[in-house]
């Protein structure tokens, strides 16, 4: 493709390699590539499925104009539960997005009990609910469905392994490959998975 400057630009994934930059996440975060992801869905009528605001409390306002108003204090309401919940085919999805720079596990101090708890009541009702983890060192994003977490939750809570090594993640999990409309297309694995 050439591009108004003249240059032609080089689309290969090996130019890419060289520059240091990854194909797979161009400097997006997994927040991001999920909240594009979901727009796609909701545009293209496959699924609804958003991202659950955070309550606070309101407790301080300046109005340094009038057309202006600036909050400079605030407190969360309660723990929020998950990051995102929506209807996909009839059923309820609800998943935690989690981001780590470690190489060789994923810590299990990302996740609340009241997190957990809800992720538990909300598979015992018969929804969907899952983690998606992306190991920002490899640019890999998995699909890890709750279920899987429940064990090594027990064991953190017992005084035992208080992470989930990479490769068990690599080997119980799905891995999420980039494409450009659908950044992370997990439900292309809910679909393998529950349907």
């Amino acid at each position: 493709m050439n591009y108004p400057n003249g240059k032609k630009q080089d689309s290969s994934r090996s130019a890419m390699a060289n520059t240091g930059k990854a194909f797979s996440n161009r400097g997006m975060s997994l927040e991001e590539d999920i909240n594009i992801t979901n727009s796609f869905y909701l545009d293209s009528a496959i699924a609804v499925i958003h991202k659950k605001p955070t309550p606070i409390q309101i407790v301080k306002v300046n109005y340094p104009k009038r057309s202006a108003a600036v909050i400079t204090e605030g407190y969360f309401k309660q723990a929020s539960t998950t990051d995102y919940n929506g209807v996909y085919r009839g059923k309820h999805i609800d998943f935690e997005a989690k981001e780590t720079k470690n190489k060789t596990r994923f810590p299990l101090a990302n996740i609340h009990d009241h997190q957990l708890n809800h992720m538990q009541a909300v598979v015992k009702h018969g929804g969907i609910s899952f983690l998606l983890i992306r190991f920002a060192q490899f640019n890999e994003t998995y699909f890890f469905p709750v279920e899987k977490l429940f064990p090594y939750w027990d064991d953190k809570l017992s005084g035992k392994r208080k992470s989930i090594p990479y490769q068990i993640i690599k080997n119980e999990g799905y891995v999420i490959p980039f494409h450009y409309q659908k950044r992370i297309d997990y439900l292309a694995i809910i679909d393998k998975l529950y349907f």
